[in-house]
Formats: structure tokens, C-alpha cells, sequence
């Protein structure tokens, strides 16, 4: 009988556990699809939110922190990066004018606005020719040249050339998802002795229209719970999708900065 009991207690246990654990979503198999309508079918989206784990290098040396992002498809965008808990760091770009405090240089400056956007909006690209390898595929333009895994359509890298001759260069990693939507969750971008990586925290890929980057979006409700070394996301408020209105937030005074 208490055999019997125990067995039962044993199998009770293991359901449970097995029902309480989680259940990792598979990545969808796009084999045999045209690259073109996978790309197409990620049009509609006219804005990205996100916070993330960064990291700065230039030569030997390193700074890591935790930011948000506020990016539109234009290449406008809104970014702030903590330090222990800090703001260190605020950037904008708008029109193609970067303003930000501290200054930054040249180099930088490329790397965190077009760097930005053509890395996250990676499907916008135009105008281009379509070739095939054994992995995948490669798409080039005048300008940039893409690589998309065969199998899960995402990214592999990317290579920008600038218009001064020197090559913007962009590797993916590690596949996740928001909702339905799957994004590569680590980014390395690289530009002379420069490079950023970005560990994607929560994403958030957003439809409609916007003419204009919100600067208080992501707002201080996201950050309310900031802890050294760590940007808290608030679950609710821009994660996998969701789009709620967000209060205000203290007006930081910039320095400008044009990159000519």
C-alpha cells in the first residue's frame, strides 16, 4: 500500500514539474519561402523600443552600462544609457543631426544613429540583388551587403559602406522572440577601432505611423526600479508589443552636435 502511495506521489510530482516548466517557443522553418516576402511582411513596422545590456570598446578599453532606445525607421531616435544605476549618456538624432550629452565624435556618432537603425531595421533594404549559398541568402545593394540565415530568416550580418570609404560591419547572435516576432538578441556593431554590443533585454516592434521620435518614450515608469548595473523593464509597458501611454519625463539639456 505504501508502495503504491509513494509511486503515485512520485508521478503526482513529476506532472506537476512537468507542467510548470517552460516551454521554449520553436523557431518557425521558412524553408522553400521567397526572402522577399519575409521581408515584406516586416513593412508595417514603423518604430522599435527596447532596452538592453551595451557595451562600448575602443581598442583595450571598455564601458558597460544598461539603455533604452527609441527608434523610428526614418533613423530618428531617442537613447539614454545608465551606469550603476546613472544616466550617463543621452543621445538623439533627428534628420540626420545627432545631439547629445556628452559629445561624441564622428565615429561614434555614425555607429549609434544610421549604425543603429540599419542594424535593427535590417529587412529595410532597397534595391537589391538576391544571391544564394548552401546557408542562406545575400542580399546587396549600392551600399549593403546581407546576409539571411536559409533556415530561420533572420540576419547572420551585415556589411555598410560609408560614403568616406570605411565599412560599417554587423554580426547577429542568438535568436529570441516578442509575441510572434523573432529578432536576433545579440548585436555587435563595429567601425574602425570602435565597437558596440548590444544584449537585447525586452523589444518591443511597433505598426503605424510615427513622424516624429517621443522623447519620453520609453518613460521613466520603465526605469522606476533601476538597480546598479541594471535597467528594470516594466512588464506591461512596452514589452511584446504592448503600447500604453506613458507619462512624462525630465527634459535633459543637450549639447549639440552635428555630424557633417
Amino acid at each position: 500500500m505504501w508502495k503504491n502511495a509513494s509511486t503515485l506521489f512520485l508521478v503526482s510530482a513529476l506532472l506537476i514539474l512537468y507542467s510548470c516548466a517552460v516551454k521554449r517557443t520553436e523557431l518557425p522553418d521558412y524553408q522553400g519561402m521567397d526572402v522577399q516576402e519575409v521581408l515584406y511582411s516586416r513593412n508595417d513596422i514603423s518604430s522599435i523600443e527596447t532596452t538592453f545590456a551595451i557595451t562600448f570598446e575602443k581598442d583595450d578599453t571598455e564601458m558597460r552600462g544598461d539603455g533604452a532606445l527609441n527608434l523610428l525607421k526614418n533613423g530618428d531616435l531617442s537613447m539614454r544609457i545608465y551606469s550603476f544605476g546613472f544616466l550617463a549618456f543621452e543621445v538623439t538624432a533627428n534628420n540626420g543631426i545627432i545631439k547629445s550629452n556628452p559629445p561624441i565624435d564622428r565615429t561614434k556618432g555614425i555607429i549609434l544613429s544610421s549604425g543603429l537603425r540599419d542594424c535593427l531595421f535590417w529587412w529595410d533594404i532597397k534595391d537589391f540583388s538576391v544571391e544564394e549559398d548552401e546557408s542562406g541568402y545575400i542580399l546587396k545593394n549600392m551600399t549593403r551587403s546581407l546576409w539571411i540565415n536559409r533556415e530561420t530568416m533572420l540576419p547572420v550580418k551585415q556589411n555598410i559602406s560609408l560614403e568616406d570609404g570605411r565599412e560599417l560591419m554587423i554580426r547577429y547572435e542568438n535568436p529570441d522572440y516578442a509575441g510572434a516576432l523573432w529578432y536576433p538578441s545579440k548585436i555587435r556593431i563595429e567601425l574602425a577601432r570602435y565597437a558596440v554590443t548590444l544584449n537585447i533585454r525586452e523589444i518591443s516592434f511597433l505598426p503605424g505611423v510615427q513622424s516624429e521620435i517621443n522623447r519620453d518614450r520609453p518613460d521613466d515608469r520603465t526605469f522606476y526600479d533601476i538597480s546598479f548595473g541594471q535597467v528594470a523593464f516594466k512588464k506591461g509597458i512596452v514589452a511584446n508589443g504592448v503600447d500604453e501611454p506613458r507619462g512624462s519625463v525630465g527634459v535633459f539639456e543637450y549639447t549639440p552636435y552635428r555630424i557633417l
